[in-house]
């Protein structure tokens, strides 16, 4: 009895191993369950340093083209949420952006790739800064694979744009999440 039921666990491992799908995936070697000051954003009366996490991605479905990142935070009390970076026209060569990619002043984001405005008003990276005594916030990261090796937006297009030309061209999309309080003073 013992070897039939090693023997069906082994069949079944083997199986599933042999059948298992590899999915686009997003990760960070700085990001874990919750932001740190590195990521914070300096001003609006944060002090972090306001620096990017690396993102990486892996087994990006056919026909990717280009890909796009955008971090978002729905619990912000704006009734619309708060978009941190928007980067697209990322090429499909790429699967990473570097820590600080964000800072536009270091060119360390893939070359082609468009930081667009946030809502902080200006393009780049903006880290976490949840009012005082609000809580939790949720910080999603996501890449998408695109359809398309331009979206034809600039800089200067906002988040909602961008959102638009994304939601039109995506084949796939990854996400992490992250969760950050901002210290009470």
């Amino acid at each position: 009895m013992k070897k039939i039921n090693v023997a069906l666990l082994c069949l079944l491992f083997t199986t599933s191993t042999i059948f298992a799908q590899k999915t686009f995936t997003l990760s960070s070697k700085d990001l874990g369950g919750q932001a740190t000051k590195t990521e914070e954003f300096g001003g609006f009366g944060c002090t972090g340093k306001n620096q990017s996490p690396q993102l990486s991605w892996a087994n990006a479905p056919e026909g990717t083209k280009s890909f796009a990142i955008t971090m978002y935070d729905p619990d912000a009390p704006t009734g619309s949420g708060w978009w941190h970076w928007v980067v697209f026209d990322i090429p499909s060569s790429s699967n990473e952006l570097v820590t600080n990619a964000g800072t536009l002043t270091l060119n360390l984001a893939p070359k082609g790739a468009i930081q667009s405005v946030t809502n902080y008003g200006v393009a780049g990276y903006g880290g976490p800064c949840p009012p005082e005594n609000h809580g939790l916030h949720q910080y999603i990261i996501t890449v998408y694979a695109l359809k398309t090796d331009k979206l034809g937006l600039d800089s200067t297009a906002n988040p909602a744009t961008v959102g638009y030309y994304l939601w039109m061209n995506t084949i796939a999309k990854a996400s992490i999440v992250t969760y950050y309080q901002r210290e009470k003073k």
